[in-house]
């Protein structure tokens, strides 16, 4: 048996105006997900707990079958997996955003989504000028990077889980006054992005990207601390292997705390730009390797926080005719299957943010009795018996 899971990022959202009181997924042109809710079930999940913050991470590891009240500790280590940085016991890492902050006001999260050559000559001047051997500005891929903070021996650990940072994505075109890092280690946090400023006032990078008419990035913002989860392999929870193919290192993360082969896809930018159809072919190609094949979009997520409905759209007919679709038809020619097709929170373009709330989801394949419903939205989905309150517990469920 194979197994198929396709992640669009935060499609889930609310009715818009704008397209007739339709959410995005109504209005999109998605025949094959469509096709899947046919030929399966439609149904819903709530994946993050109130008590949890409404992230990719909390809602990531519970689509992939972890319960996060359990496993999760914050969204930086998961990304520090991705890099293959080691955490010790009192090791932490912390999220570092390169952000466009003037007046006070978030107005961009991603400096312009800075390229990571730019996003690396700055980190290495933050190292230079603020970091030192125990705390290391580790650059990533454009705007998203990270700080590990390394205690020494009888050195306090910074942080504690009582530390509290916003995510900047929640800010966009907000003020940040009230939004800098608070908590124990918190005035460590936000001396560190103070000092940011200044010093990428006159920085090089900057210079070069106003001269072009681009966003600056004004300052590093830190959020998303936590130390290393310790996580069951999927191979020992579930009994299967697995690949995630994503341009995302919050997944690639995931991917290799669970033990998952991670695929790298030339093209796959993480943006709306990404390259879906060569993201379907590499999916394509790992259902020779292993049982389960997880695709992780994030264009609908950006979208989403760009405020832009009509992206929104494009972006989901795109992966229903590059991914879905070619992903369908190979998987009819293999024999016994199964296909997943679920976003891990909603995004929605009201708020441009992350939110908690329920999903709808789709599956259908080998075992999977038909229901009477046609088409993969959330209205279809919220008159559905099929629910799981308890987001991680779908995964038993799609396995079998």
């Amino acid at each position: 048996m194979k197994y198929v899971i396709v992640i669009p990022d935060g499609c889930a959202d609310e009715p818009q105006e704008s397209l007739g009181g339709r959410t995005p997924l109504e209005a999109a042109h998605v025949p094959n997900m469509d096709a899947v809710v046919a030929a399966g079930i439609v149904g819903r999940a709530n994946n993050v707990p109130l008590s949890l913050p409404a992230g990719s991470d909390v809602a990531n590891l519970s689509l992939l079958g972890y319960n996060p009240l359990e496993h999760f500790t914050g969204r930086a280590p998961l990304e520090a997996a991705a890099q293959g940085i080691p955490l010790a016991a009192d090791d932490w890492a912390v999220r570092c955003n390169l952000v466009t902050v003037e007046d006070q006001t978030m107005k961009s999260f991603t400096a312009g989504h800075i390229s990571t050559e730019e996003a690396t000559s700055l980190l290495a001047t933050a190292q230079e000028k603020l970091g030192g051997p125990r705390m290391q500005f580790v650059p990533g891929v454009s705007y998203r990077n990270l700080l590990i903070m390394r205690p020494g021996p009888g050195e306090p650990v910074p942080f504690s889980n009582d530390t509290r940072a916003t995510p900047p994505h929640d800010l966009t075109d907000k003020s940040v006054l009230d939004d800098y890092p608070r908590g124990p280690g918190g005035a460590l946090l936000v001396q560190l992005m103070t000092d940011s400023v200044e010093l990428f006032a006159d920085h090089p990078v900057n210079k070069a990207r106003k001269a072009a008419g681009k966003l600056p990035a004004t300052n590093i913002w830190l959020w998303g601390q936590g130390r290393a989860p310790a996580l069951q392999s999927f191979q020992e929870k579930y009994g299967k292997t697995g690949a995630m193919i994503t341009a995302v290192d919050l997944l690639r993360g995931l991917a290799a705390l669970v033990g998952w082969k991670r695929i790298e896809v030339p093209g796959a930018t993480g943006y709306l730009d990404t390259d879906y159809a060569a993201k379907g072919r590499y999916a394509i190609e790992a259902l020779d390797d292993v049982d389960v094949v997880c695709v992780h979009v994030e264009a609908t997520d950006e979208a989403s926080h760009e405020g832009r409905c009509d992206a929104k759209i494009k972006a989901l007919e795109e992966i229903d005719s590059k991914i879905v679709g070619p992903l369908l038809a190979e998987l009819k020619k293999r024999g016994d299957f199964r296909i997943l097709i679920s976003p891990d929170h909603p995004t929605p373009l009201r708020t441009k943010t992350h939110s908690h709330g329920i999903v709808p989801l789709a599956i259908c394949g080998a075992g999977i009795k038909p229901d009477s419903a046609t088409t993969y939205d959330e209205v279809t989905a919220a008159a559905s018996p099929v629910a799981f309150d308890e987001g991680y517990k779908m995964m038993s469920y799609f396995l079998g």
